[in-house]
């Protein structure tokens, strides 16, 4: 769990540093001020992102919006943090996909160095795909999740706003034309 002496900007600019990601920006924010919207599951079933029915930390494998929920608000703050990733135009997929797997990167990082804390990312599950992200959608489901205790949950499958969350952040939603931003968030102070 983060500890109160852990300073979570420093932490981040030590890991962003470390693994060559620059994080955009970030912030602390009470979990009482997120904004849960369970007519986001409608939009999971749509499957844009591939994850739908393919990973456990995608519905209908995840728990309930309600679960999670109830999961998110037992922690009184939340470390809100993104990173940008600036693209050659609005179809330039593979640098969506290392702006993802970047970010997922960080993600990882640290959820390990904050042992125990729960990390909500962007999309599914990274945990399995690999450092590079060659093992995209390797998540072992429907088969039991290989690693448990580090699964990364999902900001949308937990019913999570982003864009009330970047408001309520004031961390920038849209970093502009042919760019896209990735939100990630950990869990802390139970």
């Amino acid at each position: 769990m983060i500890e109160s002496t852990v300073d979570p900007q420093k932490l981040l600019v030590e890991i962003s540093a470390a693994l060559g990601v620059s994080v955009r920006e970030w912030a602390v924010i009470q979990s009482d001020k997120i904004v849960f919207s369970p007519e986001l599951l409608d939009y999971c079933k749509t499957n844009v992102c591939g994850n739908y029915n393919k990973s456990w930390s995608c519905p209908p494998a995840c728990e309930s919006i309600n679960k999670q929920k109830e999961k998110i608000l037992s922690f009184k703050n939340v470390l809100i943090f993104t990173t940008v990733r600036e693209l050659e135009d609005t179809f330039d997929y593979e640098g969506m996909e290392e702006g993802r797997r970047l970010h997922n990167l960080l993600t990882i990082e640290i959820q390990n160095r904050l042992d125990g804390v729960p990390v909500y990312g962007a999309g599914g599950c990274p945990v399995c795909e690999g450092k590079n992200g060659e093992n995209k959608n390797a998540c072992a489901y429907p088969n039991p999740c290989l690693f448990p205790e580090k699964r990364i949950g999902t900001i949308e499958a937990a019913g999570i706003d982003v864009t009330a969350l970047s408001k309520t952040a004031k961390i920038t939603y849209n970093n502009g034309q042919n760019s896209v931003t990735f939100f990630s968030l950990a869990l802390f102070d139970k």
